[in-house]
C-alpha cells in the first residue's frame, strides 16, 4: 500500500565553508554586506576561533528546488569573497582536511615542535585513521634537543636564536629525515606570557613546512593568551601544508628579525 501523504514541513538544508586567516572582527566586517543580500529564508551563522572560521548557511523553505538553487548561489558567492582563504566546503576540521590530502596522495608527515609543545601531533592524531600518514614527532623544547636529535646547527642558534627562520627550517628538515617522511612541519616561538623581547615579542612564532625538496617558512605574530598562541600556531602550520599540497601556497614577504 502506497502512502501518498505529503509532509507540510518546510525543507531545511545547510551549506558549510571553513575559512582561515580572519579574526572575528575582520570577518564580521566582510560578512555584513553579504548577509544583507541573503534571501529572507537563508540565515548565516559563524564561529571564529584562533583564525579558523566555520560559516554555516541554513535555508528553510517550502520549495526544495528554489531552496537548493538559492542556497547554492549564496554559497558560491560566499566562497568567491574569500577565495584562497577557503580551506574546505565541508563540515570538517583543519586536521581532517590535511589528513584526507595526505591519505589521498599516499604521503606521510612528521612534526618538530618547540613552542607548540606537541599540540600539532595531538590535533593530527585526534583524527581516526591518522596512523596511515602520521609517523611521529619530536618536541624539541630545549636547544640541545634541537641540535642532538634534529641536527640543527649550533651556529644557527648562536647567530639567529632559536626563534628564527634558519632554526625552524633545520627542524623541519631534521624531523623529516629522522622519521623518513614526505612532509614535515616545525614551530619555534614565544608562547608567553613571558620570554619576549623588543624584536621578538610574545606571540612571535617561526613556522616551516616541508613537502619533498621544498621548504617554506613564515614568521607570525599571534595575539592572545599562551593557549591562543599555541592553537593559532598549530592551525597555521597545518594550513600552510594544506596550501603547499594544493599548489596554492603564496610565500610571505621577506622578514628580517635578526
Amino acid at each position: 500500500m502506497t502512502d501518498n501523504t505529503k509532509s507540510d514541513s518546510p525543507s531545511v538544508e545547510k551549506r558549510h565553508t571553513v575559512i582561515y586567516g580572519y579574526t572575528h572582527k575582520e570577518l564580521a566586517k566582510v560578512l555584513r554586506h553579504f548577509e544583507q543580500q541573503l534571501p529572507e529564508f537563508v540565515k548565516i551563522t559563524f564561529d571564529n576561533s584562533n583564525l579558523v572560521t566555520r560559516v554555516t548557511l541554513t535555508g528553510v523553505n517550502d520549495g526544495v528546488e528554489l531552496l537548493r538553487f538559492q542556497l547554492n548561489k549564496c554559497h558560491a558567492t560566499l566562497n568567491s569573497l574569500f577565495g584562497p582563504e577557503v580551506v574546505t566546503n565541508e563540515e570538517k576540521t583543519i586536521p581532517e582536511v590535511l589528513g584526507e590530502l595526505l591519505a589521498e596522495r599516499e604521503l606521510t608527515v612528521s612534526v618538530a615542535e618547540s613552542c607548540t609543545g606537541g599540540n600539532i601531533a595531538h590535533r593530527i592524531t585526534e583524527v581516526s585513521g591518522s596512523s596511515a600518514y602520521f609517523l611521529g614527532s619530536v618536541v624539541s623544547y630545549a636547544n640541545h634537543i634541537k641540535t642532538a636529535v634534529l641536527k640543527v646547527p649550533h651556529a644557527d642558534i648562536a647567530a639567529h636564536g632559536a626563534v628564527s627562520r634558519e632554526v625552524s627550517q633545520s627542524m623541519a628538515r631534521g624531523v623529516a629525515e629522522l622519521m623518513g617522511t614526505d612532509c614535515a612541519m616545525s614551530t619555534t616561538g614565544i608562547a608567553g606570557p613571558g620570554g619576549g623581547s623588543k624584536f621578538k615579542p610574545v606571540g612571535t612564532v617561526w613556522i616551516s613546512v616541508k613537502y619533498g625538496d621544498t621548504v617554506v617558512s613564515e614568521c607570525q605574530h599571534f595575539p592572545g593568551s599562551r593557549r591562543d598562541v599555541i592553537e593559532s600556531a598549530t592551525n597555521h602550520a597545518m594550513v600552510m601544508l594544506i596550501s603547499l599540497l594544493r599548489n596554492r601556497y603564496v610565500p610571505q614577504d621577506e622578514v628580517n628579525d635578526d
